[in-house]
């Protein structure tokens, strides 16, 4: 077992290759995992990897559990922070994680990950874990160590919130749109009713066709990451067929709770520029969709611990980003049992928004101050509706 501390020294990580470190607030530096895309219709994955520093996160895990732990939140942490019933929930359920390229390292990569934390095993021989590529076979893509770091957040957030579930890890031959779309349709079609994408990229006049073509799936939840770029809108968040996930920030408080959420400044958010508005969305500051729905952890500065082995990556490292976000809420929805048939599971936070903690201060970027950057009481574009206080919001 890989030792259970992480100094401030093993977080100074080098940043991927051909990506410069990026300065974040609050003392600790960043690096995207993925490379910008320069394609037209090719998403980039929302995984923010912690280069420098000690996030405030760091001895959390350790100060709950009284046990060593890595730095960065992990299961008890965010299991108490939404109020999850992680021990009792999720069997039987199976949470797809559709990504781009192949991570080689990732049933194994898992199994530490869930070993660290006293999960039980969840492996290819029990049948909890499986992997497939975009068309259900075992044609696995070419690796990518970007991408694999996004695989492993994936696992590892799935694991931590749901604990009982079983994963499907669908992997698409290249970020392409088409592609990673493809992979959604083989998620389903093997089974899964829930299913996490931690990508975006910019809207296009395709987005509809896209929508049709790969989002619409009555009584399947699927989450999106709203991007980590701050107030603006990405694709497939926008799609009006999925819960588009924004970030916070999460500490710890001396409330009732014992937790504070407030909006993460990198979070994406606003309208969109082509995706109709849902009958279930009734904000008036955009004709069309507005993101995000509902929301969770992503500010690197109160990251959460993961553990990847492939290529560059050095073992347990600290991540953030709505990468984190999109796959706590999928496996959220998991724990809240499998949607009724031809239900449409992005509108159920609509309908219990008292089952939500609201977030309700913080800013991701300039809007005129109004709710779509701004966190407010009820609903906002960055956090949505709020995060998770249990499962009701998420029943349907």
């Amino acid at each position: 077992m890989v030792v259970a501390t992480l100094s401030t020294a093993a977080l100074a990580l080098a940043a991927p290759s051909g990506l410069a470190a990026t300065p974040a607030s609050h003392g600790v530096t960043v690096a995207h995992a993925c490379a910008t895309p320069s394609q037209k219709n090719v998403m980039a994955c929302n995984a923010l990897k912690v280069t420098a520093g000690t996030p405030r996160s760091a001895h959390a895990e350790s100060d709950l559990t009284a046990a060593a732990a890595p730095s960065g939140y992990g299961p008890a942490s965010l299991q108490a922070a939404y109020n999850l019933p992680s021990a009792s929930g999720g069997s039987g359920q199976t949470v797809a994680i559709v990504d781009a390229y192949d991570d080689p390292n990732a049933e194994a990569d898992l199994a530490t990950y869930r070993s660290q934390y006293g999960l039980s095993a969840c492996t290819t021989a029990n049948g909890c874990f499986r992997k497939v590529d975009q068309s259900g076979g075992t044609s696995y893509p070419r690796g990518d160590s970007g991408w694999a770091e996004e695989e492993s957040l994936d696992l590892d957030m799935v694991s931590a919130a749901c604990p009982n579930c079983k994963i499907l890890l669908v992997e698409a031959s290249s970020a392409s749109m088409t592609n990673l779309g493809t992979a959604v349709n083989t998620a389903v079609r093997l089974g899964a009713k829930f299913v996490s994408n931690s990508y975006g990229g910019s809207e296009s006049a395709s987005d509809t066709t896209y929508d049709s073509s790969y989002f619409n799936h009555p009584g399947v939840a699927i989450t999106v990451s709203s991007g980590d770029n701050g107030y603006g809108v990405e694709y497939p968040a926008s799609s009006r067929y999925v819960t588009a996930v924004g970030g916070t920030s999460l500490k710890t408080a001396s409330n009732s709770r014992g937790w504070t959420d407030t909006v993460w400044s990198g979070a994406g958010s606003g309208c969109s520029g082509y995706d109709a508005k849902p009958t279930w969305q009734t904000d008036g500051g955009c004709a069309e969709r507005t993101v995000a729905d509902v929301s969770a952890v992503a500010d690197p500065n109160t990251g959460v611990a993961v553990y990847d082995s492939y290529r560059q990556a050095t073992g347990w490292m600290v991540f953030g980003g709505t990468s984190a976000s999109a796959p706590l809420i999928a496996a959220t929805y998991a724990l809240a049992g499998a949607p009724s048939a031809g239900s449409t599971p992005a509108s159920f936070p609509y309908a219990h928004t008292s089952a939500l903690y609201d977030v309700t201060s913080g800013s991701n970027g300039s809007c005129g101050g109004t709710y779509l950057c701004t966190g407010t009481t009820g609903y906002d574009g960055p956090s949505g509706l709020g995060v998770p206080n249990g499962t009701a919001a998420f029943t349907g």
